[in-house]
């Protein structure tokens, strides 16, 4: 049986919020009063996305590419992680088709930011930014996003193979 063209994943990241700024998503270094808190950088939208990737390629998750139990990994840049996670698929004969994605926050509002943070991702993935959609949703005040102690992102990602390769018998 032939593989699939056409493969999806889902990817989930939360980080916990400490005083002190900038809050940093899809590579956007935002002005607040709080920060994302991690082993790498803790850009809780680059590591939904990196998790989407590699589950839609069934190659693992965020946590077996780049283990937290690494020192190598200790404030690593979570676009290379990004960008490693996107050659691995692409070894593999994938490329990104698009990507939706929700940011959970309650503050700051990402209204005026969302476009910037698509066309980031977008050109680190070397696709079109009309591919990417970022939302931002709060938690009307409830749970660790709404008391404002954590972030979230999750991202569901499309990826397709250019061929369907066929086996031989």
């Amino acid at each position: 049986m032939p593989e699939l063209q056409y493969r999806v994943g889902i990817g989930h990241d939360t980080h916990r919020l400490e005083a002190g700024g900038p809050l940093r998503i899809g590579g956007i270094d935002i002005e607040f009063e709080k920060h994302a808190v991690g082993h790498s950088d803790a850009d809780v939208l680059f590591h939904a996305i990196t998790d989407a990737l590699l589950g839609a390629a069934a190659v693992g998750d965020i946590g077996d590419m780049f283990p937290d139990d690494d020192p190598k990994n200790k404030n690593r840049n979570s676009a290379e992680m990004m960008t490693l996670a996107c050659d691995r698929i692409n070894q593999l004969g994938y490329k990104v088709v698009n990507l939706d994605c929700i940011v959970f926050l309650e503050r700051p509002k990402l209204k005026g930011l969302k476009t910037e943070i698509s066309a980031n991702v977008a050109a680190r993935l070397g696709i079109d930014s009309s591919m990417i959609n970022v939302k931002a949703k709060t938690a009307e005040g409830l749970d660790a996003v709404g008391n404002e102690s954590a972030i979230a992102a999750q991202c569901v990602a499309l990826i397709c193979r250019d061929a369907i390769p066929m086996l031989g018998f």
